[in-house]
């Protein structure tokens, strides 16, 4: 119950909704008892006036006691009916109040968690797969809900109505009392045993259950790498696989519980065939009389459900806990980056690396050595270089997502780490490598770093991009809406559409990281046009592999092995005749055999 404590905030949260469900399960059982007690009532006033009726035989009278007899049962059948009615109506309050209760801790558990994995660094989700985070709040959620709301409230049930039933037996008779109720301390221990094996078996099942989502989900997404290369078969075997592997765990857990059910039951029947023959010698000494009897079986009756719920409660309590376990460990998860308290405030747009290096923490791959480069306000600066040189990492430290293992980033001479996080970032544009539209219409995802959608901005973003022709060729124009991940528009048109969603940002510091590589020449010499138009005063760091794309910037860092080997304006690093001339006259080759 370790894992489960977590919960207890809410439980005090919620205090006002639990201590009424407590006392309408209190009262729900007292009207479940008594049907019992007034039960044995008129099963002795049957035994009675059966006796009497048969004394009075051949006399007028007989036919008097004969219609008393029948009011007196019709009384009490009309009294168990209304107790039962009762019953019922403090039922259905005990679940209004604690099964609502648990709904609500669903709710705010399922935004506490999604809460923390938006805090979470970029590190983490480098580590986790999609698929699993989703199980954790979907999936593993609803687990602990059913411990919440039906565990808890059975739980209460079971243990106030074994209390009441347990003393209006001993009240009665308490050598029956106890040969009744023997076969239970054995079911306590088998209880015990099989929940270790239940506890063991759910958290192997959860764990499947989010290798299956992560399965599924990546599949989804590379449908069309997975159709291009005719490989449906392929996968749909390893789905068939991975579902085989999930099944085996599951039918294990089935086993046990099958096993579990019917011995459960036989204990209960056990215990009412000794209540009759314990029962029938108690009345034949004159202890009891046979009333008691069946006030006896009534009582083990409505023991019946608790003790069969019991086993359903404990298998509920045991997975709620694995998959709280798994919630915790996410919980407990600390973000590498730490905005600190201080106030949001305006950059202007400087940013100095300061012999800045950078490992990623997963890998150990050493991505940058001892950078060092000043970007000043409303300079216009380009990084080039082969694939792995560090440049994407560059504007990964730039954004925060990491923070250098050494060294130091300042922003207009201050440490980066020392400025308000989201104001720093709300501040800055970026266009990632690799694109990503929301699944909403064009509009929506132009206009996604403002709360309020302004098509004025939006449409002008978009022509600022180049895009705009090819959005209004479109049926539905701006209210066009993208597929998953984009997957309605073609490679250049999603990365025109990330660069107008940056554009209508009106950043100060603005980062395209290689994002114009599905584009053709005339259509990115647009863009960098108005580019320059609208960032002037303001910082554009643009990463690059085609030189194209880079040779009017300000200044152009080119880059290998996580170090600057070259860095100077364009005519500057062609008069050098080095590693950037190099790259230019490759690149100029290749367009030439290509024409």
């Amino acid at each position: 119950m370790k894992d489960l404590a977590y919960l207890n905030k809410f439980f005090y949260k919620y205090i006002w909704r639990l201590i009424p469900g407590v006392i309408f399960v209190i009262i729900s059982n007292i009207f479940g008892v008594l049907p019992a007690q007034v039960i044995r009532i008129a099963f002795d006033l049957v035994t009675e006036n059966i006796n009497t009726y048969q004394l009075f035989s051949g006399f007028h009278r007989q036919d008097m006691i004969y219609q008393i007899f029948g009011s007196s049962l019709l009384l009490f059948g009309i009294l168990v009916l209304v107790l039962a009615l009762l019953r019922g109506l403090f039922l259905f309050f005990m679940r209004q109040t604690i099964i609502v209760m648990s709904r609500h801790i669903e709710y705010d558990l399922k935004n506490e968690i999604y809460h923390h994995y938006q805090e979470l660094s970029l590190a983490f989700y480098r580590r986790h797969n999609t698929g699993d985070l989703m199980n954790r709040v979907t999936e593993d959620v609803s687990r602990v809900r059913m411990y919440l709301g039906p565990g808890i409230m059975y739980t209460i049930n079971t243990v106030v109505l074994f209390i009441m039933v347990i003393y209006a037996m001993l009240t009665v008779n308490v050598r029956l009392a106890v040969f009744s109720v023997l076969p239970l301390p054995i079911l306590a221990v088998l209880i015990y045993y099989v929940n270790n094996i239940i506890h063991y078996r759910s958290e192997k099942i959860q764990e499947r259950l989010s290798g299956l989502s992560s399965f599924v989900q990546e599949n989804f997404s590379g449908i069309r790498i997975i159709k291009s290369y005719v490989r449906e078969t392929f996968v749909r075997k390893s789905f068939a696989a991975e579902s085989e592997n999930y099944k085996t765990h599951s039918m294990e857990l089935v086993k046990v519980q099958a096993l579990f059910y019917p011995l459960m039951l036989m204990l209960v029947g056990l215990s009412n065939i000794i209540t009759v023959y314990i029962g029938g010698i108690e009345v034949m000494k004159g202890n009891i009389t046979s009333g008691n009897i069946a006030e006896f079986i009534v009582y083990l009756n409505l023991l019946t459900f608790p003790v069969i719920s019991l086993g359903w409660v404990t298998s509920l309590i045991q997975r709620a806990a694995a998959s709280q376990k798994r919630i915790n460990e996410f919980l407990q998860e600390k973000s590498e980056i730490i905005s600190p308290n201080v106030v949001k405030q305006n950059i202007k747009g400087k940013i100095e690396f300061s012999n800045v290096s950078f490992t990623y923490p997963d890998t150990g791959i050493k991505a940058l050595k001892n950078l060092s480069f000043t970007v000043n306000p409303g300079e216009m600066v380009a990084i080039i270089g082969r694939t792995g040189s560090g440049k994407s990492t560059i504007a990964n430290l730039i954004l925060r997502m990491y923070d250098c293992t050494g060294g130091e980033v300042l922003v207009d001479g201050h440490p980066i780490t020392s400025l308000n996080l989201e104001g720093y970032r709300s501040q800055i544009g970026v266009v990632p490598q690799d694109v990503f539209l929301f699944s909403d219409t064009i509009a929506h995802n132009i206009a996604f770093s403002a709360d309020v959608l302004d098509m004025a901005r939006v449409e002008q973003a978009a022509r600022d991009a180049a895009v705009y022709s090819n959005i209004m060729e479109l049926e539905k124009g701006f209210d066009t809406l993208i597929g998953e991940r984009g997957i309605t528009l073609s490679g250049g048109q999603k990365q025109r559409v990330s660069i107008a969603r940056a554009i209508a940002k009106q950043p100060q510091i603005l980062i395209f990281d290689d994002c114009l590589s599905a584009v053709d020449t005339r259509t990115e010499e647009e863009i960098l046009n108005n580019l320059g138009r609208n960032m002037q005063g303001k910082t554009s760091i643009i990463i690059a592999h085609r030189i194209s794309t880079i040779k009017n910037a300000d200044k152009i860092l080119v880059m290998d092995k996580g170090e600057i080997i070259e860095q100077g304006h364009h005519q500057y690093l062609m008069d050098k005749k080095g590693i950037y001339f190099e790259l230019y006259e490759k690149q100029l080759l290749e367009e030439e055999e290509n024409v």
